[in-house]
């Protein structure tokens, strides 16, 4: 639990924003259209995370995803695909002891950072109020974490409602007054794989429900962390390259696009 505490005790972070309106674009591949997104176990790919030429074969230890022909499915059918439980944290208690009304526009993502934890143990930290933290940088007032949904390779669980402004991101910045924090886990003997594509399912059916567009989904890095060195928190790590949002990235947005593609067309299909 100290880890967990420790680890979590690091995902703080901050930074201004401009509200932009963006559209969906077709999937994110870079400017080669023949390359598509595949994360696979860093242990076991002989490819590592990226760089698989279409292929309707999934290779050991990737997946690889056909992003510019997604299947058309129904938003319920992608959500049973995430197997989603509820496991809220009591209103009233620990993070959601003030509730904060909330318009999300963003979807921040996160990495938990602790090698020991799945998402049901997360779930049982928030409840009992094991993770708290300064609610800014040298401050007296103490406060508690909370994110909306923990992602592990198996399901994924919701802490808190996404109408709800979390403590994930940024004390009192835009990151927690507008976003929806999900956390992927990374615990030991994971498959990180199938955790990001949990992650890719969960995000491209928030987007649906809330009219969030995909420029708007951003790692935790994106919020500077005012008051805090370094400014911009390596996080997700997993998902960074060098610190910064990359190629790897990039090809998580692509995993999120092609799912939300299934879904328009699914909208499209019944105009």
């Amino acid at each position: 639990m100290r880890r967990l505490l420790i680890g979590s005790l690091l995902a703080l972070c901050v930074a201004p924003v401009t509200f932009t309106s963006c559209t969906q674009v077709g999937p994110v591949t870079g400017h080669r259209d023949d390359i598509v997104p595949a994360f696979g176990n860093k242990q076991t790919s002989s490819s590592g995370w990226f760089g698989s030429r279409r292929s309707s074969s999934r290779h050991a230890g990737e997946l690889v995803l056909p992003v510019n022909s997604p299947a058309p499915q129904v938003a319920s059918q992608l959500l049973r695909s995430v197997n989603l439980k509820t496991d809220m944290v009591p209103r009233g208690r620990h993070g959601r002891r003030v509730v904060r009304p909330m318009s999300p526009r963003f979807i921040t993502i996160h990495g938990t950072e602790n090698f020991s934890a799945d998402a049901r143990q997360h779930a049982l930290a928030l409840k009992n109020g094991a993770l708290r933290a300064h609610k800014r940088p040298g401050g007296n007032r103490i406060g508690y974490l909370i994110w909306h949904y923990t992602v592990d390779d198996k399901l994924a669980v919701q802490h808190m409602p996404t109408n709800e402004q979390g403590e994930h991101a940024d004390f009192d910045g835009p990151g927690n007054r507008y976003s929806i924090g999900i956390e992927l886990c990374e615990q030991r003997g994971s498959n990180l794989a199938v955790t990001i594509d949990r992650a890719a399912r969960l995000t491209a059916y928030l987007m649906y429900r809330n009219g969030i567009p995909l420029c708007n989904v951003v790692p935790h890095y994106h919020w500077e962390r005012r008051g805090v060195s370094p400014l911009h928190k390596n996080c997700p790590h997993f998902l960074l390259e060098n610190g910064r949002p990359g190629r790897k990235w990039r090809a998580f947005l692509g995993q999120v696009n092609y799912y939300y593609r299934g879904l328009n067309a699914e909208t499209l299909a019944s105009r």
